[in-house]
């Protein structure tokens, strides 16, 4: 039995257990406001639009409500199509469906976007974690010297071995 309890406590303590439980509490305050404005706002205006008179234009009564000629009190519910509640009904679910659409959107995006990061990290991990390998520079090849300048450089280079050879038997 403590076994089960434990299992049970583990289950309950996971994450994504507890959003889920989270996302439901949150969803059913939600659906209640839809329900709310649907009801209260939306359906007033629905059955308002069709017609001018009382009865309420998108109902269709099938058989009238039986009363008590004496008390007044229901003997039997009228029976009664109401085209406004089912319109009403399908209005909630549209809306709550797209708020719901709207959120796993930005949660997705929010998900993709953290996810390109990561990888963007990662490659960066990954190049710095490489061998650096030494780079080998080539030495551009120096340009053809024209002709009166490579005889000048011999020239200069000549003189200073004279130079050096001078500077040598004066000692």
């Amino acid at each position: 039995m403590k076994k089960f309890f434990k299992e049970f406590r583990d289950f309950i303590s996971r994450g994504n257990v507890l959003d889920m439980a989270v996302g439901i509490i949150v969803g059913g305050a939600f659906t209640a406001i839809i329900t709310s404005l649907v009801n209260n706002i939306l359906t007033p205006l629905i059955n308002w639009i069709p017609g001018a008179d009382n009865t309420g234009a998108l109902q269709v009564v099938l058989r009238p409500a039986v009363l008590d000629p004496e008390t007044g009190a229901v003997i039997t519910q009228a029976l009664v199509i109401d085209f406004g509640a089912v319109i009403s009904a399908m209005v909630t679910f549209l809306i709550t469906a797209f708020v719901l659409f709207c959120i796993v959107k930005a949660v997705n995006s929010v998900h993709e976007k953290s996810e390109k990061l990561k990888e963007k990290a990662k490659k960066e991990e990954d190049v710095k974690a490489e061998p650096q390998t030494e780079k080998v520079e080539t030495v551009a090849a120096p340009a053809a010297v024209p002709a009166t300048e490579a005889l000048l450089a011999e020239i200069r280079d000549l003189l200073k071995e004279k130079s050096s050879l001078d500077e040598k038997t004066e000692v």
